[in-house]
């Protein structure tokens, strides 16, 4: 009995040196890393590249263009109204038909002319400023004649106005001798003879030439750089010759 408890104290003396030996070498580990821990010094560390920001656009007025002008609230803000074209303007009033001038007199108190309506065969005196259906006779000669339709001033040569129709019915067999012509007094007597195509008379200083006597030449005739124009009037058929291209 006393030699197992013997054994058993042997025993439990060898653990306790051998704990305490352990517990001295940890002690000693533990004191030499925190020793260790204590003279150590850290490296920096390098900072790592930073990527650049995205560059922003710049702020311009443009850019609120859509925002100042197309509020969502208000539509009489845009700009852009729809602005209907105006309608085109009516196309002119065609000239209605000019009238007829049958010749010019003057009796002493001014010149008269003799003019018709379109289409009508009734001949009435118009004086400067008087009217002949639509139309206001603004001035007369002997060459020209000015007419007023709705504002419009129309010059016309007086063989451009001449009653066509009434001077081809009648022919040129019908001019009597010696007729006062346009600018122009026929001072031939009559002749008696046959008749024929005499041409213009002689040159008289005023542009146009007389007709001859007993000249049978259609009205429209060309001789010599003249035209015939017979112009019927109230005492008989007017007869001279002008110009070509006037």
């Amino acid at each position: 009995m006393n030699r197992k408890l013997l054994t058993l104290n042997v025993v439990l003396v060898a653990l306790a040196i051998y704990a305490g030996f352990q517990l001295h070498g940890q002690w000693v580990a533990a004191k030499a890393r925190e020793a260790a821990a204590r003279s150590y010094r850290a490296r920096p560390v390098p900072a790592a590249a930073l990527a650049p920001l995205p560059q922003e656009p710049a702020v311009l007025p443009s850019g609120y263009k859509d925002v100042a002008m197309n509020d969502l609230f208000d539509q009489s803000r845009n700009p852009n109204v729809p602005v209907e074209p105006p309608p085109p303007p009516p196309p002119p009033k065609p000239v209605p038909p000019l009238p007829a001038f049958h010749g010019m007199m003057d009796i002493g108190d001014g010149p008269i002319a003799m003019m018709s309506r379109a289409g009508s065969s009734e001949q009435q005196e118009v004086r400067a400023g008087g009217m002949i259906g639509e139309f206001k006779l603004l001035d007369f000669n002997r060459q020209e004649i000015a007419l007023e339709w709705e504002g419009k001033v129309i010059h016309k040569r007086v063989d451009e106005v001449a009653d066509k129709s009434a001077t081809n019915q009648q022919g040129p067999s019908e001019i009597a001798p010696g007729t006062v012509l346009p600018g122009i007094v026929n001072t031939q007597a009559p002749q008696e003879g046959p008749k024929r195509d005499l041409g213009p008379g002689p040159d008289n200083g005023g542009g146009n030439r007389p007709c001859q006597a007993n000249d049978s030449s259609p009205a429209g005739t060309t001789t010599d750089g003249y035209r015939k124009v017979v112009i019927p009037t109230l005492f008989g058929n007017t007869c001279y010759w002008a110009p070509v291209g006037k």
